[in-house]
């Protein structure tokens, strides 16, 4: 595995370990202290001011009049559909449904792929996605709490939207990095996201009352910092140089870091069916983006 690839796996690890966190923090938030589509407004306006600081004076930024137009659909579906209908999934149906309903992305960023960017249609990285999904799919089954009916369903319906959306957005995006940089790319992704957002945020954000405890303000950051800059700054630093299949097959980590920071937190315990499943989930991963069977 070349240094770029290695560098590229290694943000896309990280990025699974802040979204793993994220379940447990972002559902403490909306708990009683902020209604979802109230936080996406500070999620986003947040991460967007920080792409700006950090990326706000990038030199040789020419980026053509119809990149444009692609940068705006990325900004719809990788940031204003994708976010606010995750943030109003997860307040609706349960951390479990949520979690199980995402793995079904790395499927559709699959199949999205193979039709719009000819991404080769290599039996051992299919091997690889289904394995991760047993995997991840195992870890939640044997989880309390798994239920499907009426007082979900909308909820599940958004998740679903949710993470079809992030897969048309890797799709989409993945063109772009050819041709600019990640930090030019995500910034405007995230200014046409942001302009979205906001209108449709305002009034549960203008009802946020802001005298709550300090450890829902660590929360807050650590949502806009990691989960929403850091994690869409490494992921789309990770498209530089991998497949969009690979970005969305890391998904199957994110119960497996959950899932440890539940026991860390007394929340959850290890058996031998977690840890086997655990195990599934790294083949999977790996046979997505082996070292011996791809070629730079």
């Amino acid at each position: 595995m070349d240094r770029d690839t290695l560098k590229a796996n290694l943000a896309l690890l990280i990025v699974a370990v802040i979204y793993g966190l994220n379940y447990i923090i972002a559902k403490d938030v909306m708990q009683g202290y902020i209604q979802p589509f109230g936080f996406i407004v500070i999620r986003v306006i947040g991460a967007t001011a920080l792409f700006w600081i950090f990326f706000g004076k990038t030199k040789d930024e020419k980026i053509k009049p119809q990149d444009f137009i692609r940068l705006f659909f990325c900004g719809v579906f990788g940031v204003a559909i994708n976010q606010l209908l995750f943030f109003k999934g997860i307040s609706i149906t349960s951390p479990i449904n949520a979690s199980i309903i995402m793995t079904l992305n790395p499927v559709i960023v699959f199949g999205l792929s193979l039709f719009f960017l000819k991404e080769a249609l290599s039996p051992i990285r299919l091997l690889g996605i289904v394995i991760g999904f047993m995997g991840a799919v195992t870890i939640f089954m044997f989880k309390d709490g798994f239920k499907i009916g009426s007082e979900t369903l909308l909820g599940d319906v958004f998740v679903l939207i949710n993470s079809t959306s992030y897969g048309v957005f890797l799709v989409l995006v993945k063109p772009l990095m050819k041709k600019y940089s990640p930090f030019i790319v995500i910034k405007w992704v995230f200014t046409f996201g942001c302009l979205l957002v906001i209108p449709i945020g305002y009034s549960e954000f203008s009802q946020i009352n802001w005298a709550m405890p300090t450890i829902i303000y660590w929360k807050i950051i650590f949502v806009v910092l990691g989960t929403t800059f850091l994690a869409y700054l490494l992921n789309i630093y990770a498209l530089k140089t991998v497949a969009p299949s690979v970005v969305s097959t890391y998904i199957y980590l994110q119960p497996v870091f959950a899932t440890i920071a539940a026991v860390m937190l007394d929340k959850d315990e290890l058996n031998p069916i977690k840890i086997l499943a655990a195990l599934f989930i790294f083949i999977g991963v790996y046979l997505v983006n082996p070292p011996m069977f791809r070629k730079k």
